[in-house]
């Protein structure tokens, strides 16, 4: 038989459909064996995460927001704590509970809009830390909640002054950040000269606490402090960067770096989504979370497939210096008013829903009111960063 005639038999044709079929069979074979492989990475980087089962009963929730929670028009809303505490490494196999949350941050992930705003918490917010139930009030700054109770204490402050409902958070320090950025290869971030100093000066302890060799930002003192360009900088550089409370704007200024430094990692990220497997290996040692695995790997995806929308701090209209230090005998940021900025608050987390202060926090913002001086009347005098302001402090990324 002719090799072409060969070519036409049954024969040849059954034996071609047979290499065909197993070269399909050895595809789908490696193409399983990466995602299994892959998976087991994954698997084993998460088990290197602090997964903390929350007290329920430590955590505090007004009981008109229990009440009266319209879980159908919340449904498509998911907020999440996200905090970064003043640690300098890891206490034992776990994150300590004895720190300060110099970062708390709102993370509101819309799944109808498939968009993710931010909203951060002033450290320095005068809230109550006490329990509503106990009938007294116990004012502190915002960050010391963290370090009063863990999570729970952090979560209760967060729900009772502000009329939410959190149950869960995700905690780092200073190296699971810095780690992060390093794996996606560093940020292009604008800063002034001024802030390059600010930062350079930061870094000696985050480096430190990162475990890498201290670099500095070069910067020609010539140009002046207000020059700025786009500087390419390493994750202990970005993450001290996003520690600067000087050089004007105080904390106000600095929650907005530090929401520039979390969406361009998010722009990163979705360049590089591959990059995700490896952040986990590196940085879960140093997480604490109420999540479960599942949880954290599907939040990652959305970091990649949602928008990033806008981003504001927390209180939208605010007053601090002098006048409050005076009047209340501690240098805190006090909202103007409290009632007013969280029914602001909910409008920004939640769109679709109607929503009415519950007792505790009319409550708690007439005693501040009465305290400071600082009452409705005041509103239109007073710093406003909130959406629709003049001058907001809006961070968006794509």
């Amino acid at each position: 038989m002719s090799k072409k005639n060969y070519k036409k038999s049954r024969k040849y044709k059954k034996m071609r459909r047979r290499k065909i079929i197993f070269g399909i069979e050895i595809t789908v074979l490696l193409i399983l064996s990466g995602i299994l492989f892959v998976y087991a990475w994954i698997n084993r980087s998460m088990d290197k995460m602090n997964q903390d089962t929350l007290d329920s009963s430590q955590i505090q929730i007004n009981s008109e927001v229990k009440a009266n929670t319209d879980l159908s028009q919340m449904s498509g809303t998911q907020v999440i704590a996200l905090v970064g505490v003043d640690a300098r490494g890891v206490k034992g196999s776990e994150l300590a509970e004895s720190m300060n949350s110099d970062t708390i941050i709102l993370c509101c992930i819309d799944h109808d809009k498939q968009e993710i705003r931010m909203v951060s918490i002033m450290r320095d917010t005068w809230m109550n830390m006490a329990k509503y139930t106990d009938e007294y009030y116990e004012f502190d700054k915002a960050n010391s909640a963290y370090n009063r109770g863990g999570p729970e204490s952090m979560l209760s402050m967060l729900n009772t002054n502000l009329d939410l409902a959190l149950t869960d958070y995700v905690t780092v320090n200073f190296k699971a950040l810095a780690d992060a950025i390093d794996v996606l290869g560093g940020l292009d971030i604008e800063m002034t000269n001024a802030e390059c100093v600010h930062a350079n000066n930061y870094n000696r302890e985050v480096s430190e606490a990162q475990g890498v060799e201290y670099e500095a930002i070069p910067y020609d003192e010539d140009l002046g402090d207000d020059y700025s360009e786009v500087r390419h900088v390493s994750g202990a550089l970005a993450t001290s960067y996003a520690r600067i409370r000087y050089g004007g704007g105080d904390d106000a200024k600095r929650t907005s770096r530090q929401r520039i430094v979390i969406n361009l990692m998010v722009q990163k990220l979705k360049q590089n989504p591959t990059k995700i497997p490896e952040i986990l290996d590196k940085v879960m040692g140093n997480v604490s979370t109420s999540l479960t695995k599942n949880e954290i790997l599907e939040l990652g995806m959305h970091a990649v497939t949602y928008k990033m929308g806008t981003s504001y701090a927390y209180p939208f209209q605010l007053c601090y210096g002098e006048n409050v230090e005076s009047a209340l005998g501690v240098d805190v940021v006090i909202p103007v008013t409290l009632e007013h900025n969280v029914k602001e608050l909910h409008a920004y987390l939640y769109p679709a829903m109607s929503y009415d202060p519950s007792a505790a926090v009319i409550e708690y913002s007439d005693y501040i009111a009465r305290e400071s001086g600082y009452d409705d009347d005041m509103i239109e005098y007073v710093l406003n960063q909130g959406p629709g302001a003049a001058t907001d402090s809006v961070v968006a990324g794509d």
